[in-house]
């Protein structure tokens, strides 16, 4: 179901996209059951559609996606296609093997199980615990090729001007090492 894909693909855009170290969606996850709360449900069965509306909360595990409507497709290969919409849509999941969590928002999200794609569109941000994030107006995270994109909302028209508010923005962290504690430095290495 595509919630279950969603939010596997959602933590490693997140993780992958921060180029921080390697993180992945909490495995336990996956053989939850997902649970749909919201308050109106429109079911097309013949054209395997699914709309859940109003204060919409998806569960699986330790992923939680807030949405004011999700709508569900599936097409006639099976692959899973999906929507959520909200002011702003948000997801929350447990890293696998680490403490923390991925958060992420935007206006829309968006889900292509085919190409196994996620794009978040209008006022997208996306956090890794504890402090690592970027933001910017779309953000796209193929997951085969692992390549990430984010731009921002300003024109791209030469000589335009650009407001702070357009531009992409991320916060790295740096990464603390342990490698290399306590060696001598290498013949030639100036001394610290």
């Amino acid at each position: 179901m595509w919630p279950n894909k969603l939010g596997i693909v959602l933590v490693c855009a997140c993780s992958a996209g921060l180029l921080a170290a390697p993180a992945q969606a909490e495995k336990a996850d996956r053989s939850k059951p997902i649970n749909l709360e919201s308050d109106r449900m429109h079911v097309d069965d013949a054209n395997k559609i699914s709309v859940f509306e109003g204060k919409v909360v998806m569960t699986q595990g330790t992923l939680t996606i807030h949405a004011d409507k999700v709508t569900l497709r599936q097409d006639k290969d099976g692959y899973q296609y999906g929507t959520a919409i909200g002011n702003p849509a948000t997801f929350r999941q447990k890293r696998d093997g680490a403490n923390g969590y991925i958060d992420g928002a935007a206006d829309r999200i968006e889900y292509n199980g085919k190409a196994d794609r996620v794009e978040f569109f209008n006022h997208a941000w996306l956090k890794r615990e504890p402090a690592d994030e970027v933001r910017g107006n779309y953000i796209s995270y193929d997951a085969p090729t692992e390549y990430f994109t984010v731009t921002g909302g300003g024109s791209t028209a030469p000589g335009a001007s650009v407001s702070p508010d357009d531009r992409v923005h991320a916060v790295i962290q740096p990464r603390t090492s342990t490698e290399g504690a306590g060696k001598a430095p290498a013949p030639g290495a100036p001394k610290r």
